[in-house]
């Protein structure tokens, strides 16, 4: 009998996590599609940059009204005006970006590769279903401290200590997207909505960060 109990609890607990991971991944695709338009729009009309300030209050802002209304219906509409939002600011620098000689290149490239990391660390965290909870602190730290970086390279005018905060980026990112699969694959992680913020923020950093790079290389 505790052996049946055992077994059922076990049925509904890989149920409910694949509940989480098909929800995620669905609100995941139709978020990054309303992003892009967004940012598409931003791009067609030329909008300037938000400032960092607006873009800041913005995005800390939508996030914890996303946080907070996380179980209820407001949370669903809250997540597409996070990322709309976000898609909005990404139009400007893409568009600075298209302005370089070989710009349409370098976005393409960073899309493309956003998208290789993406998929192939979701689909390793996914086949492979390896607990990657032990790099959770770590990954708070390194942002943190990546985030505090960025900030004073912007006010420093350090173009040095920009491309290392964009590379830490990258790995960061990277760690995230195998983190937050590895908590939804094993249960630590069980609103949809929230996973689909972290993982979409983590593409969008990625891609910015990419975009960065991928610049400085090009000598743009």
């Amino acid at each position: 009998m505790a052996n049946l109990e055992t077994a059922v609890r076990t049925q509904e607990s890989v149920l409910a996590t694949n509940k989480v991971i098909r929800n995620t991944y669905t609100l995941l695709s139709m978020t990054l599609l309303f992003s892009a338009l967004c940012a598409g729009v931003a791009v067609a009309m030329k909008m300037p940059p938000l400032g960092m300030v607006v873009t800041l209050v913005g995005y800390f802002g939508l996030l914890f009204l996303t946080a907070k209304f996380r179980n209820s219906g407001l949370g669903l509409l809250f997540v597409f005006a996070l990322t709309g939002f976000m898609g909005l600011t990404l139009g400007p620098i893409i568009s600075a970006y298209l302005s370089l000689p070989n710009g349409d290149q370098i976005v393409m490239t960073a899309m493309g590769g956003t998208g290789v990391i993406f998929l192939g660390l979701s689909g390793y965290a996914l086949t492979t279903r390896k607990d990657f909870s032990f790099i959770g602190g770590f990954l708070m730290v390194g942002i943190l401290v990546a985030f505090l970086a960025g900030i004073a390279s912007l006010f420093l005018s350090m173009p040095g200590l920009s491309l290392a905060v964009s590379a830490m980026f990258v790995l960061l990112m990277s760690g995230l997207i195998l983190y937050q699969t590895s908590q939804i694959v094993h249960g630590g992680e069980t609103n949809y909505i929230m996973a689909t913020v972290t993982l979409y923020v983590s593409i969008y950093n990625l891609f910015t960060s990419l975009l960065h790079l991928l610049g400085a290389f090009s000598n743009e």
